[in-house]
């Protein structure tokens, strides 16, 4: 899959949820080749901003969308990576804020 297939798959999940994709499409794009590349490596698009162990069980909590994401969202406006963001984070109304780490292996 290219990053441009994955883009479109994954804004169409964003928006069935009530989300949106980063409006910073280069930064999004960087994010997808990490999935993308943790797919290949791994099997499974691990979030691309934790270090994944390479086991699908023990890192099913990080595959994109993470299970921590619900409440990243909920409380940040976007989830960890910054990838799946509400409109109104995209809009500049939510505060830009460090999303702290809720994974706790």
């Amino acid at each position: 899959m290219t990053p441009e297939k994955l883009y479109e798959v994954l804004d169409r999940y964003a928006k069935s949820k009530g989300l949106e994709l980063n409006k910073d499409k280069n930064f999004v794009f960087e994010l997808l080749k990490g999935l993308l590349k943790n797919e290949e490596r791994y099997g499974y698009r691990s979030c691309p901003c934790r270090l994944a162990s390479g086991d699908k069980q023990r890192d099913a909590d990080i595959i994109c969308p993470c299970v921590y994401s619900i409440d990243d969202i909920k409380e940040y406006g976007r989830c960890y990576c910054g990838l799946y963001v509400t409109e109104e984070y995209n809009q500049g109304k939510i505060e830009e804020r460090i999303v702290p780490e809720r994974r706790k292996k």
